[in-house]
C-alpha cells in the first residue's frame, strides 16, 4: 500500500499494483460460514434432477452424512467417471445445490500451461490469478463447488505439466497454504469442495487418482433413456424451441424407435440432439402456418428425421463362418465388436488389421496358439495365413478382452462353421484355455441389449460384479459364466462338428460337455419379471478374489 501511495498514475508500475490490489480486495478472505447440509433436501433434488443412478446417490449421500457429522471434513475430492452424456456435470451441479453453496465449473481439457492453475507471475505483462483463484474471486465464497471437468484429458507442454499442479491443489495437506503465483501470498482453499470428471481412467496420474473418491457412472439401457425422456428430456427440448404451449406429445412407441433408431449411444446428448433437430422441424410448420402432428408417431421419425442411423446388421453378419460378436469396454461406453477371420496365403502365423493395440495383438496370438492345440490339426495352418480383422479401422482397439472372442473366430473359420446366433462373449484366454476376469461388465452387458444380443458368455470370476447390476438392466437376458474356453465352444458349436473335425478329441469332449452342461448352462442366469418382480433362475456363488 505505501509503494501504491507514492506511485505515479502515469507509470505503468500504477496500474500493476492497483490491479493487484484489487484482486486481493476481491478474495473472501473471511472463514467459510457454517452450512447445515440437509440430506432429505439432497435426495430430493438428486431424485430430481436425475433418473436412477442409485448407486450413485448413495455414494453420494454418504459423503455428504460424513460432511454433516464432521464438519471439518476436508480434502476428499470427488471424481466422476463415465460415458459422455451421462450426467456427471449435472450431478455436480445438484451436489452444490444440495450443499446451498455456489457452483463453478471450468474445463481442464487440453490444457498444457501449468500457470492456468496456479497463476503468472506479476514481473509478465497482462498477469493473471490462475483459474482456483478466479472461481474464487467470481463466487465470492471460500467454501464453493469447483468442476474440474475433463480431468482425464489434461495435457502435457513445454509451459509445464498441469496434473502436477493439481497436486498441489487436490492435496488437503498443502491446499491450507495454496500459494498462487500471481498473489504470491498463502491461501486457504481446503473448504473448497472440489469435483473432477472424466471418461476414463486410465490417462490420469495414479498420484492424481490417490487423492481422488471415485464414483463410476455408468451408461443408460433403452428402459432408463425412456424415462429420461419423458420426464426431462421431452420438456426441456419443447421450451428450448418455444413450442411448449403447442401440446405436442411423443408415441411412446416412437420414443423407443427414435432411441434404438438414431440415438444408440451410452448417454443422452445425442438422444437430446436428434429430438432437438426433429422439434425445429416441428417449429418450422408451426411459422409456416403447415399442418404438424399434435402426437409425434414411430412413422413420422423418417419424416422428419431420415433414414434410420442404427439396425441390427451387426447381428447378421454374424452369421458367417469365421465372425464372432465379442463386447468391448471404451471411454465412450460400451460396444459390440465383430471380429472377422480369413484364410489367406501365407506359411502360418496371423495377419491383424483394424487399429489393434498391443495387447489385443497379444490376445491374437494367444487364441491362435491355443486353438492350433485345440484342434490337433496343424495342417489346417501350416500353409494358410489367418487375416484377423476387427471393423470400424479408425478406431483404436486395444486390452484383453476380446481373447475368446478371437479364439471363436478362428475356431469357427477352421471348422467351416458360423457360430450360434445371439451370442456376445468377453472373456480374456490364456494359453492353456483359462478364461479370466474382465472390467466394465455392466457396459457390455448394455452395449449387448442396445443391439439386441440376449445371451452373454462372460468370465466366472466375474460373477460378483454380476450381482452388484440392478435386475432391471439384466432383465430378459441370460448369463453363462465360463471358466475354461472348452465351455464357451461347447455352447457356440454344434458337438457333432467338433467331434468329426478331431474324433481323438471326444474323450476330452465329454468333460467338456460335463463342464458346460452342469457348470455353465445349468447355472446361467436368466432375469425375467414375474408378478412385477425379478427372477433369477440358477444361484450365482459370491467370490472375494475378484481382481
Amino acid at each position: 500500500m505505501d509503494k501504491f501511495s507514492y506511485a505515479d498514475p502515469n507509470t505503468g508500475d500504477y496500474n500493476v499494483i492497483r490491479n493487484y490490489l484489487d484482486i486481493l480486495e476481491s478474495l473472501p478472505w473471511e472463514p467459510a460460514p457454517a452450512r447445515e447440509i440437509d440430506l432429505d433436501k439432497a435426495k430430493k433434488t438428486l431424485d430430481r434432477d436425475h433418473y436412477k443412478l442409485e448407486d450413485v446417490k448413495d455414494r453420494i449421500l454418504e459423503f455428504l452424512a460424513v460432511k454433516k457429522l464432521k464438519s471439518d471434513e476436508k480434502g476428499t475430492i470427488l471424481l466422476l467417471v463415465g460415458p459422455p452424456g451421462v450426467g456427471k456435470t449435472s450431478i455436480a451441479r445438484s451436489i452444490a445445490e444440495a450443499m446451498g453453496r455456489k457452483f463453478f465449473r471450468f474445463s481442464v481439457g487440453g490444457m498444457r500451461d501449468e500457470a492456468e492453475i496456479k497463476g503468472h507471475r506479476r514481473t509478465y505483462i497482462g498477469s493473471m490469478p490462475g483459474k482456483i483463484i478466479s472461481a474464487l474471486r467470481i463466487t465470492k465464497e471460500k467454501d464453493c463447488v469447483i468442476l474440474l471437468d475433463e480431468i482425464d484429458k489434461l495435457a502435457t507442454g513445454i509451459q509445464g505439466d498441469p496434473a502436477s499442479a493439481f497436486l498441489e491443489v487436490l492435496d488437503p495437506e498443502q491446499n491450507k497454504n495454496f500459494r498462487d503465483h500471481y498473489l504470491d501470498l498463502p491461501f486457504d482453499i481446503s473448504n473448497v469442495f472440489f469435483i473432477a470428471t472424466a471418461n476414463t481412467l486410465d490417462s490420469i496420474s495414479r498420484i492424481l487418482l490417490d487423492r481422488m473418491e471415485i464414483i463410476n457412472l455408468s451408461g443408460y439401457i433403452t428402459d432408463e433413456k425412456v424415462q429420461i425422456f419423458q420426464r426431462y428430456l421431452w420438456k426441456k427440448v419443447l421450451a428450448k424451441n418455444g413450442v411448449t404451449s403447442y401440446g405436442i406429445e411423443f408415441d411412446k412407441k416412437a420414443v423407443v424407435s427414435l432411441i434404438d433408431s438414431y440415438s444408440r449411444e451410452s448417454g443422452v446428448r445425442g438422444l437430446e440432439k436428434v429430438t432437438d433437430k426433429l422439434v425445429r422441424k416441428i417449429a418450422m410448420k408451426i411459422v409456416k402456418k403447415e399442418p404438424f402432428p399434435k402426437i409425434i408417431l414411430e412413422k413420422d421419425l423418417e419424416t422428419f428425421l431420415g433414414v434410420p442411423k442404427f439396425t441390427n446388421e451387426r447381428m447378421i453378419r454374424t452369421s458367417v463362418p469365421g465372425t464372432a460378436l465379442g463386447l468391448a469396454w471404451t471411454s465412450v461406453g460400451g460396444a459390440t465388436l465383430l471380429i472377422e477371420a480369413l484364410f489367406v496365403k501365407g506359411k502360418g502365423g496371423i495377419l491383424l488389421t483394424g487399429m489393434i493395440g498391443k495387447t489385443m495383438e497379444e490376445s491374437s496370438n494367444i487364441a491362435l496358439s491355443y486353438i492350433k492345440n485345440f484342434l490337433n490339426k496343424d495342417e489346417l495352418f501350416n500353409d494358410r495365413m489367418i487375416h484377423l480383422h476387427v471393423p470400424d479401422g479408425a478406431t483404436p482397439k486395444d486390452g484383453p478382452s476380446a481373447g475368446i472372442t478371437m479364439a471363436t473366430a478362428i475356431l469357427s473359420l477352421a471348422l467351416n462353421t458360423k457360430v450360434k446366433a445371439g451370442y456376445g462373449m468377453t472373456g480374456e484366454i490364456t494359453l492353456t484355455g483359462e478364461v479370466l476376469a474382465i472390467g466394465g461388465l455392466r457396459e457390455k452387458i448394455v452395449a449387448a441389449k442396445r443391439v439386441g444380443i440376449y445371451k452373454i458368455i462372460y468370465p466366472k470370476d466375474n460373477l460378483q460384479h454380476l450381482e452388484e447390476i440392478p435386475d432391471y438392466v439384466k432383465k430378459g437376458m441370460s448369463f453363462f459364466p465360463v471358466s475354461r474356453y472348452e465351455e464357451v465352444a461347447a455352447m457356440v458349436f454344434d458337438e457333432k462338428v467338433l467331434l468329426k473335425v478331431n474324433p481323438s478329441f471326444k474323450e476330452n469332449l465329454k468333460l467338456i460337455a460335463t463342464a458346460a452342461g452342469k457348470t455353465a448352462l445349468k447355472k446361467k442366469t436368466v432375469f425375467k419379471k414375474k408378478n412385477s418382480s425379478f427372477k433369477a433362475e440358477g444361484r450365482l456363488k459370491k467370490k472375494t478374489n475378484i481382481f
